[in-house]
């Protein structure tokens, strides 16, 4: 879609390189996209043409940015952060349809923050990563892995260099167990201990999560 709206304005044959993938569902209020283009270009253009041609889709260029030519969205980031939304309530959702994880049964945020706090640092992560993961190895530092509520609203919030396939969602699977009082704080430390991925508790749905943001050394976007 990007690249195909990217050719159109500009004529060139073009590859566009994202800072990370995501599954279908999935949002992103931040990612970051390269494209190497033979013109120099005006910024500006660059952002308003490539719009013009993303209509009427639901994705939208922000800004643009010259870069310098070894710039690369995926593996020049130092730092990715993912928010994953829950609503904690009985009523279905409306608006936030597709857009959060309804969770009807009341969430101890304390307990998943805690609990939380088992998974950060340096760790394997085989037992929260999908089978078809093509990362070269499981071991992962997770920087942050926070948890909150604003109302009805729960947040969790992780921050890490890269992740594996699914490991947000099936972190945030097995953390909504531990709200429900369903797991300990033990337990998902002995999930993660397992390196097994039949010991991950359910992978949450893709509805709630967001790339939210991609940061690079010297800025963040």
């Amino acid at each position: 879609m990007l690249t195909a709206a990217i050719a159109a304005f500009s004529g060139e044959a073009v590859s566009v390189h994202g800072a990370g993938r995501t599954d279908a569902g999935v949002h992103a209020k931040g990612q970051v996209a390269h494209v190497d283009l033979a013109k120099q270009w005006d910024t500006d253009t660059v952002r308003d043409a490539a719009n013009a041609h993303l209509r009427p889709h639901p994705v939208a260029v922000l800004s643009a940015e010259s870069v310098v030519a070894d710039f690369d969205a995926r593996f020049s980031a130092v730092q990715r952060h993912y928010l994953y939304c829950i609503v904690n309530r009985r009523a279905d959702l409306a608006l936030d349809r597709a857009r959060a994880w309804r969770i009807a049964r009341p969430l101890d945020v304390a307990a998943m923050h805690a609990a939380a706090q088992h998974l950060v640092g340096k760790h394997d992560f085989t037992t929260f990563r999908a089978a078809e993961c093509q990362a070269k190895s499981p071991v992962k530092t997770l920087d942050r892995l926070d948890v909150d509520r604003h109302g009805e609203e729960i947040h969790v919030r992780a921050s890490a260099r890269s992740f594996l396939h699914t490991q947000v969602r099936s972190m945030v699977g097995s953390l909504a167990l531990v709200g429900e009082g369903k797991w300990s704080a033990d337990d998902l430390a002995r999930a993660l201990d397992a390196r097994d991925r039949a010991a991950c508790g359910p992978v949450a749905p893709p509805d709630g999560l967001y790339l939210a943001r991609v940061d690079y050394r010297g800025t963040s976007t």
